[in-house]
């Protein structure tokens, strides 16, 4: 038997989650990315060690994702979206959670919020990434299936779907913070 609760954050809860995030990025100032990589590597591990709900789960292997994004070599993202991934992990930096982790069922709820807010945020990276991934893997496999001398290298067909892909990511953020401004969505934002 399962049981399904659900619930809303309204305009205050929103606010109070960015504060938060800003908090969080200020005091996260000094870290390295390797220190705010590390975080999330860490709060990944404990998720993975742990039995939770599968709504707060699902939520926090999304982190991995973004580590993934920053690590990729073959990814190349520039400082600046490098930057905008940091400071959205940078939460996951904070050793004090509004939600203790050790609360059994409960402790990891403000996290998985949290990430839900970062992925709706980032949500256009991502699915750049998820989609530079996919084809990496299935043009891997066809080259391999066609087992002849290519004429074109490995980093110039990564690099032309690498950039047709990032430019997409930046003019569809760029819409979105068009839209906002306009009145159109939601004001929302942590990063």
């Amino acid at each position: 038997m399962s049981l399904r609760i659900t619930f809303e954050l309204g305009p205050s809860d929103l606010k109070h989650f960015q504060t938060i995030m800003r908090e969080v990025r200020a005091k996260a100032k000094n870290l390295s990315a390797e220190e705010i990589i590390g975080s999330a590597n860490e709060l990944l591990e404990e998720v993975r060690s742990v039995k939770m709900p599968d709504f707060i789960s699902e939520r926090l292997m999304k982190l991995e994702i973004m580590v993934r994004m920053i690590q990729d070599e073959e990814w190349k993202l520039p400082a600046r979206e490098i930057n905008r991934i940091l400071n959205a992990l940078a939460y996951f930096s904070e050793p004090e959670d509004l939600i203790p982790d050790h609360i059994p069922g409960l402790g990891f709820l403000d996290d998985a919020i949290m990430v839900e807010l970062v992925v709706r945020e980032l949500r256009h990276e991502i699915e750049a990434y998820q989609d530079f991934c996919d084809y990496r893997t299935t043009e891997e496999t066809r080259r391999r299936r066609l087992g002849k001398e290519d004429h074109v290298s490995r980093e110039e067909w990564l690099r032309q779907r690498r950039r047709t892909l990032q430019q997409r990511m930046r003019r569809r953020r760029r819409r979105d913070r068009s839209r906002r401004s306009s009145g159109g969505r939601s004001p929302f934002s942590l990063l």
